[in-house]
C-alpha cells in the first residue's frame, strides 16, 4: 500500500510551482554559512570546541561536509560553511535538543553568531554533465519573493493563565515600524490554541536586526516581562546565556510560502495548528506544502497566501482567505484532501472522532478544522506595510 509519507517523498524531484517564494522541499542541496565573533583571547577554546563538535555532526543524516575559516584581517572572525544533502534534515537537527546540548560549549567563547543558510543553484569545476547534475540535486531555478521574511516564535504557558496572557499579549504598544534605512517591520500576527502562543513577524530587509529592534523597545521588554512568571520554560531575559536557549528552543522557521498572485486587501487571516504524529512533523509539513502550490494553481481557491511553519512535531499553517473561513470550504482550508491523510500524520481525527466514531468524513474533515484553528490575539500591520 502507498501510504502519504510514501508519496510526499517520491514528490521530491517535482518541478514547484512558479507560485512558490520560499521552501525547503525542493531536494537540492544546503550551504550553511555561521558567521562568528570570538572574544579575543578565546581562539583556542573556540577552536578546541568546534573540533569536538564537529565530529558529532560528522554521523548526522544528511551532512555532508564543513569547513572552519579564519579572518585574515581580524583573527577574532571566523567563518563556519557546511554542506547538507537538503534542507529538511538540517533543520530536523539544529532545531532539536541534541543540537542545543552540541553547541553548547561554542558560546562560552563566541561574543557573537550570525547564520545564513541557501540552496545550491548552480555550481562551477568539476564535472558539469547532466547526471552530475542530477546527483548533486541543484535547485533547479531562482526564486521570485515578494522581499519579505516570514519567521515565527512559539512557546507554552502554563495551563490557566492562557486568558490572563492573551490580554497581556493583546494590550501593548506597537513598536517603531523602521527599524533602520533597508529594514522594516510589516506585520506581527499573534494567535493562541489552548497554552501555545504563536507569534508570526513578516519583515522587510535584515530579519535579525528587525528582532534585536523589536527586543530593545520598552514597550516589548515589559510585555516578555509580565508574561515570565506564566511560562512553561523558565527564563531570565537578564541573563544572556538563559535568553538565547530559550529563543533557539521558540524558534519556529517558515519552511514554505506560496502566494498565488491574487490581490484582496480585505482578505482575513487565520492560523491553523496541527499537532503531528511524533516524528511524522516534516512530512506533514511537505504535505500541507504540495497542497498549497496545487491550490494556488486554482483560480478558484479561497487561500490567497500561505505560510507553513514548522519545528519538530509543531506545524503551524498561516492563511489569508478571501472572503472568511467560514465561506470555504473545510477540505479547502485545513489543506488536507481527505480523513486518510489526517489520520496519519496527525492526531486531529482522533480528537475529532473520539466522541462519535461513525462521523462521516465531511462532518470529521469540518471538526478537524474547528480544532486546528487558532484563536486571533493580535494582527497588527505597519502603515505602509
Amino acid at each position: 500500500m502507498t501510504t502519504t509519507s510514501d508519496r510526499v517523498a517520491g514528490s521530491r524531484a517535482r518541478q514547484a510551482s512558479h507560485h512558490v517564494s520560499q521552501s525547503v522541499f525542493d531536494g537540492s542541496r544546503l550551504r550553511v554559512v555561521l558567521l562568528v565573533d570570538v572574544h579575543e583571547g578565546a581562539q583556542q577554546e573556540f577552536l578546541e570546541a568546534y573540533e569536538q563538535l564537529c565530529h558529532q555532526v560528522a554521523s548526522v543524516p544528511g551532512h555532508v561536509s564543513d569547513q572552519l575559516c579564519q579572518s585574515i584581517e581580524n583573527p577574532s572572525q571566523w567563518l563556519i560553511t557546511s554542506e547538507w544533502e537538503s534542507a529538511p534534515p538540517f533543520l530536523a537537527w539544529v532545531n532539536s535538543e541534541e543540537h542545543v546540548r552540541m553547541v553548547e560549549p561554542l558560546h562560552s567563547c563566541v561574543r557573537d553568531t550570525r547564520s545564513l543558510r541557501f540552496h545550491v543553484v548552480r555550481e562551477t569545476g568539476g564535472p558539469a554533465d547532466a547526471a552530475d547534475q542530477a546527483e548533486r540535486r541543484l535547485q533547479t531555478a531562482p526564486r521570485v519573493g515578494d522581499g519579505v521574511i516570514r519567521h515565527a516564535l512559539t512557546f507554552t504557558v502554563k495551563p490557566g493563565s492562557e486568558d490572563i496572557v492573551a490580554k497581556i499579549l493583546a494590550d501593548y504598544a506597537s513598536p517603531e515600524p523602521k527599524v533602520d534605512d533597508t529594514t522594516r517591520l510589516c506585520r506581527t500576527s499573534l494567535f493562541m490554541h489552548g497554552n501555545r502562543v504563536v507569534r508570526a513577524v513578516e519583515v522587510r530587509g535584515d530579519l535579525l536586526a528587525a528582532l534585536r529592534h523589536v527586543a530593545r523597545q520598552p514597550e516589548v521588554r515589559a510585555v516578555e516581562e509580565a508574561i515570565n512568571p506564566h511560562l512553561e520554560q523558565d527564563r531570565d531575559l537578564n541573563d544572556p546565556e538563559s535568553a538565547r536557549v530559550f529563543f533557539t528552543r521558540a524558534a519556529l522557521p517558515a519552511v514554505h510560502h506560496v502566494t498565488p498572485g491574487r490581490q484582496d486587501s480585505q482578505a482575513e487571516r487565520y492560523a491553523l495548528y496541527y499537532p503531528a504524529r511524533p516524528e511524522h512533523g516534516m512530512k506533514l509539513a511537505e504535505l500541507l506544502a504540495r497542497q498549497d502550490e496545487a491550490a494556488a494553481d486554482d483560480p478558484r481557491s479561497p487561500i490567497l497566501r500561505s505560510t507553513i511553519f514548522q519545528r519538530d512535531d509543531v506545524v503551524v499553517r498561516l492563511i489569508d482567505v478571501h472572503g472568511g473561513l467560514e465561506a470555504a470550504e473545510p477540505v479547502q482550508v485545513l489543506g488536507l484532501s481527505d480523513s486518510a491523510q489526517v489520520a496519519e500524520l496527525t492526531t486531529l481525527l482522533d480528537e475529532a472522532t473520539g466522541s462519535n466514531p461513525s462521523a462521516s468524513k465531511d462532518d470529521g474533515l469540518a471538526r478537524c478544522l474547528e480544532l486546528a484553528r487558532m484563536e486571533l490575539v493580535t494582527d497588527r500591520r505597519s502603515p505602509d506595510a
